[in-house]
């Protein structure tokens, strides 16, 4: 009844399929950083427009802060849109 032979094992041709250690981990950390640009990518079709949005901002900041800096003790106005 279930008799377990060495024949029915893994033979070695099945066990050169399997690829090392490290070829497996640099597999695995390939997909991970293909699943994370994928994830920043959804929902944005132009990835590019946004990363020139967002150096817009953030040198807005910048020059705000500048500004602030070089005339302190004057109020500035500042435009909000949204």
């Amino acid at each position: 009844m279930g008799a377990c032979f060495s024949c029915c094992g893994q033979s070695a041709e099945e066990t050169n399929l399997m690829p090392s250690p490290e070829e497996r981990r640099q597999q695995q950390l390939d997909a991970a950083e293909k699943r994370r640009q994928e994830n920043e990518q959804r929902g944005i079709k132009n990835p590019e427009s946004v990363r020139r949005q967002q150096q817009r901002a953030e040198e807005l900041q910048r020059r705000e802060e500048e500004a602030a800096r070089q005339g302190q003790g004057q109020a500035n106005l500042r435009w909000q849109t949204s």
